[in-house]
């Protein structure tokens, strides 16, 4: 092959210049208006070409002047002499030539540096800020939680990446998200599971990162992948992250802890939900109360460090705060307590587990009970009767719930599963119980017919469980047909002049409001308690292990219980009398449930639960009121 000339060099070196871009580009125009420039100049001035009646020009006047005639065309009226009009006359053609293709270089490389902008491909250098990956129809409710914990911060920042487009992101939390308050929102796109793509975000400098579940066909292991990413990147900063990420599949829970270790608090979805509808079942009324826990709107669960209560057993340190609920203990070395025998005492480096309104409204304020109110001893545990359940709809939360319940029940129980998704058969064959104190039968009927419904007599059942058909349908046609089997239950009921307990999970938190006219006694909204989880366990590192022992059935629980059973009804007391009743017991009062103090326009949908009553509030119970309690029973 022959050896490239002189010429076809310059030609590749001249295409190499102008393929570096608008700055290449106006390089050259600037070399050839200089050329340009000093040519004429050079010709002006060595053949003194100048108007009649003046002296010739010297070089530098001759240069300046030619410059003059190529930017500003219009002078080229006010010369005279054939001679010097036809130089200039050229000089300006040029020029016109140079800036046209000036503008046209210029408004390309803008055009082009607007788009590369779209595509959100810029680094981020904020810090402190809260980084979210992936995109899912949680990422609302948890940046509305997340602007709510963020009003009291300076310059809040949340950076979300995912493959989605940068326009259509802000777009879509503009429209969703409509009140930001003091928070800015920045958008990404890129790979969440690729190390340089997780780099434009600056995790290094972030103070929290959220891992949302993705829409794809392995969630999981796209969320376990940004973690190996993470907390494997040879440029890691040294301090520990602290990262929420959501996990769908719990068997995939062991995976993502190894990989992440202590910086990752896992939100295990359908595991958190199942546990919550199952025991929502039994106790209306307490997924409001896990709603609470979880909104910042509301009072949030802290772990925090107080001095003052070293040398104090659990039972004094109880009453050690007036505005503030103590719940339990976290060790030095990160293990949680939750109402830990009345008699453990508070040790140097554990923190106090606090329910408050805000970290800054916990303050020690020694108090007592004002006398002795305390209602009856707690009644002799009695054997529990069978319990009789309707589960009306099928998704792949089903079996969870069915194993949560088969822990709680008495022998001789019963579970029906009503539904019609094509894989029911296979999943009842598949399912795991705990022990044989549950047996499970399975109809297959369409559970938009009322007919169907009315055969299985519903009104027979302790409880009805409606789940949504979230795995077969969008979430909106889901929530339209849980609403049908509920308007259809509550008319059986009406008919038949029969209370029917019903307990729903909806999927969109803005469908609760039409679905409320089926009068039920509890919601269970997932995608919004899973957003609300994800949100407060980027903020408080011991939150898993907090809910762990919530949700576990060995360990301590949240139960409504009636007034009744801890103070005399009707008699004006503080809520320090309860919370002594409740101590008396091995337990901790958290709230209560006052179901005439339930407002039509509350936003919240709290129905008269309350937790973290102050202690010095004076209260009168009816046989309708519970009391919200932390129990281990």
């Amino acid at each position: 092959m022959a050896k490239p000339g002189l010429g076809a060099r310059l030609r590749y070196a001249f295409d190499k210049s102008m393929a570096a871009g608008t700055i290449a580009l106006i390089g050259w125009l600037g070399l050839v208006s200089l050329a340009i420039v000093l040519v004429a100049g050079l010709i002006l001035a060595l053949l003194s070409i100048a108007a009649p009646g003046s002296d010739p020009m010297s070089p530098v006047e001759a240069i300046w002047q030619s410059l003059m005639r190529e930017m500003d065309p219009g002078t080229l009226a006010g010369d005279t002499g054939w001679g010097l009009r036809i130089v200039m006359l050229l000089v300006t053609l040029s020029g016109i030539f140079v800036f046209s293709a000036l503008i046209g270089v210029l408004s390309a490389g803008l055009e082009s540096k607007l788009s590369e902008l779209r595509k959100g491909r810029s680094r981020v250098l904020e810090k402190e800020h809260t980084i979210i990956f992936n995109w899912s129809p949680s990422i609302f409710d948890v940046i509305s939680e997340l602007v709510i914990a963020n009003e009291s911060r300076r310059r809040p920042r949340i950076v979300v990446m995912s493959a989605k487009d940068k326009v259509e992101m802000e777009d879509e939390i503009a429209d969703k998200v409509p009140d930001l308050k003091n928070t800015r929102i920045i958008c990404r796109s890129g790979d969440p599971t690729d190390l340089f793509d997780i780099n434009i975000v600056n995790p290094q400098d972030a103070r929290s990162v959220i891992i949302l579940s993705p829409e794809n066909d392995d969630p999981d292991s796209s969320v376990i992948k940004t973690i190996l990413a993470l907390v494997n990147d040879p440029q890691r900063r040294e301090a520990p992250y602290l990262i929420a990420a959501e996990i769908r599949d719990g068997r995939n829970a062991e995976v993502a802890r190894v990989v992440g270790g202590s910086e990752v608090q896992l939100v295990l979805a359908d595991d958190l939900l199942s546990r919550i509808v199952a025991q929502s079942m039994r106790q209306p009324g307490l997924s409001a109360v896990y709603t609470e826990l979880l909104d910042f709107d509301g009072c949030e669960i802290y772990t925090t460090e107080q001095p003052e209560l070293v040398g104090k057993s659990f039972g004094e340190a109880v009453f050690s705060y007036e505005t503030s609920t103590l719940i339990g203990f976290c060790g030095a070395d990160g293990a949680v307590s939750l109402n830990p025998p009345m008699d453990r005492v508070f040790e140097k480096g554990m923190k106090a587990i606090v329910i408050a309104e805000d970290d800054s409204e916990i303050e020690v304020k020694e108090l007592a009970p004002s006398a002795d109110h305390a209602g009856p001893a707690a009644p002799a545990a009695a054997p529990a009767p069978p319990e009789r359940t309707l589960m009306l709809g099928w998704n792949r939360r089903g079996p969870m719930i069915a194993l949560e319940l088969s822990r709680y029940v008495a022998p001789g129980s019963l579970l029906t599963v009503a539904a019609d998704t094509p894989e029911l058969e296979t999943d009842f064959e598949g399912l795991v119980l705990a022990g044989d104190n549950l047996r499970v039968e399975m109809k297959r009927i369409d559970t938009s017919r009322r007919g169907e419904i009315e055969a299985l007599d519903p009104t027979s059942y302790d409880h009805v469980l409606v789940l949504g058909y979230s795995d077969h349908m969008p979430a909106q046609s889901a929530d339209t047909r849980t609403l049908v089997t509920l308007l259809h239950l509550r008319r059986i009921g009406e008919d038949r002049d029969r209370t029917i307990n019903v307990v729903s999970e909806m999927i969109d938190v803005r469908n609760r409001e039409l679905a409320e006219v089926a009068k039920i006694d509890d919601f269970v909204v997932s995608n919004k308690l899973v957003s609300l989880m994800l949100a407060q366990a980027s903020e408080n590192e011991h939150l898993e292990e907090i809910f762990k022992d919530l949700l576990d059935e060995q360990g301590s629980e949240i139960c409504l219980r009636p007034a009744g059973d801890y103070v005399p009804l009707g008699a004006p007391l503080a809520f320090y009398d309860v919370a002594e009743a409740a101590r008396r017991r091995g337990e901790v009062a958290i709230g209560h449930h006052v179901p005439a103090n339930a407002s039509a326009d509350d936003a919240r949908r709290m129905g008269g639960i309350v937790i973290n009553v102050s202690k010095a509030e004076k209260l009168s119970y009816t046989e309708n009121d519970r009391i919200i309690v932390l129990a281990r029973d």
